[in-house]
């Protein structure tokens, strides 16, 4: 099935396989570059499942990023070799809700095509090579660990959450990856790599028919595999605890602060909540914000400030921090700032100033391949058309940022991480 979108000069040819494998492919004429992804619905939050009507599985946190790292081994060798020995330039990443293998090249793409394809559905791992890359993971642990903003955002997401998988690194722990089997991973895959659970996008000037020929012939016709999650109950909307607070080497005190808010749960409704949040967020405290201004003046933030509004399976929130000498200062400044505009409103061309540079800021992310094909693939396992987002932008009023800002960035559902300095004596 083809879409046009003449708003923004873009179409997409959509194919499902009989094996349920989706194909999204969008054609880029006369570019040399190709890009091609491979992404599966299964993210670091994914630690709980069962398959059909079988027992409910519960798997080491960090499992999925852990099964990205050992996909790339095959029985000819290092398939990340393979492809940059072929010309193309290959990576992989694991979030909390996909995990996607991709490559771009400007040759050879069909038979790059093929070695990714072939790689991440036949997986190849041995009790040896599980147990070699404990050690390399937990290295990489070991050093995000040591990063002040990394400990701080960690720390706020288990203030935010007593439950949710939300509040587990993607990545785990030196001592979760330590229960890692390669017939953990061998189950894992079966689970949820799984055509049905798949979406292959494919963005450049290629031949469809040879990408579907390809597809096809990798991937048998198969029963597809039906994999229901578990991320626990929905959580109130208040925070598990306040604030946390500890010391690391930073030359100034550090924090973020999280505000809960309801989760979403796909379609279209989930993505204009999500253009709706960043919206409001930019509105009341983004840099062309009278807020931002007046606390940098202030000197109470400087560039390293930033925010944004995030959704996870089962969860969403909002974020915001930097480097500060007063952290409960600018918390306490944004939430009166949030409470005058629930009261007061929004001025109407500061408002459509905003919401058209959020717009022009979508519309310029179609300049790059990777960004297409990453929002494709999110939308895909979401339900909804992520080149819809003109006609929703346009359902976006003035009333509901404010709506967004009364209800969401309240005392009631904040938490506060901060670090600080350590003490002279414990930094010497």
């Amino acid at each position: 099935m083809m879409m046009t979108y003449p708003r923004i000069g873009e179409s997409i040819h959509r194919h499902t396989l009989p094996n349920g494998l989706q194909v999204c492919i969008v054609p880029k004429k006369d570019f040399r570059r190709t890009y091609a992804l491979f992404g599966t619905s299964y993210g670091g939050m994914d630690m709980r499942f069962k398959i059909g009507d079988g027992e409910w599985l519960d798997t080491p946190a960090g499992i999925a990023h852990y099964l990205e790292h050992k996909m790339f081994d095959t029985e000819e060798g290092n398939a990340l070799q393979m492809l940059a020995t072929n010309g193309a330039e290959p990576n992989a990443f694991t979030s909390n809700a996909i995990t996607c293998y991709y490559f771009s090249s400007t040759e050879k793409f069909y038979e790059n095509l093929q070695i990714l394809l072939s790689f991440v559905s036949v997986p190849y791992f041995t009790e040896e090579s599980v147990e070699k890359e404990q050690g390399i993971i937990g290295q990489e642990i070991g050093m995000i660990e040591d990063n002040p903003e990394w400990q701080c955002y960690k720390r706020l997401m288990q203030a935010l959450y007593k439950n949710s998988p939300a509040r587990t690194p993607i990545a785990g722990s030196v001592e979760s990856i330590s229960h890692i089997t390669a017939q953990t991973l061998y189950d894992c895959h079966k689970a949820f790599y799984n055509p049905a659970n798949m979406c292959l996008v494919v963005v450049g000037d290629v031949e469809e028919e040879k990408i579907l020929s390809l597809a096809g012939e990798l991937f048998p016709d198969t029963a597809a595999v039906t994999v229901e999650r578990d991320y626990g109950a929905e959580e109130p909307l208040v925070p598990n605890e306040k604030e946390t607070r500890c010391q690391m080497e930073v030359a100034m005190t550090t924090f973020m602060a999280g505000f809960k808010c309801p989760p979403q749960h796909g379609g279209e409704a989930q993505m204009r909540n999500n253009l709706l949040g960043d919206l409001a967020i930019d509105v009341l405290l983004g840099e062309s914000s009278p807020l931002y201004a007046r606390l940098y003046s202030e000197g109470l933030i400087n560039s390293s400030f930033g925010c944004s509004y995030d959704l996870l399976p089962g969860a969403a929130y909002v974020y915001l921090g930097g480097d500060t000498p007063n952290p409960h200062a600018v918390l306490d400044a944004i939430l009166a700032e949030a409470k005058r505009v629930a009261e007061e409103g929004v001025d109407e061309d500061y408002y459509q100033r905003l919401k058209n540079a959020n717009f022009g800021s979508t519309l310029k992310g179609l300049n790059s391949f990777e960004n297409i094909a990453v929002s494709v693939v999110e939308a895909q396992f979401r339900g909804y058309d992520p080149f819809r987002f003109p006609e929703v932008f346009d359902s976006i009023t003035r009333e509901d940022v404010v709506a967004f800002i009364r209800d969401n960035l309240v005392a009631e559902r904040c938490a506060i991480s901060i670090i600080d300095p350590l003490a002279e004596e414990e930094a010497e």
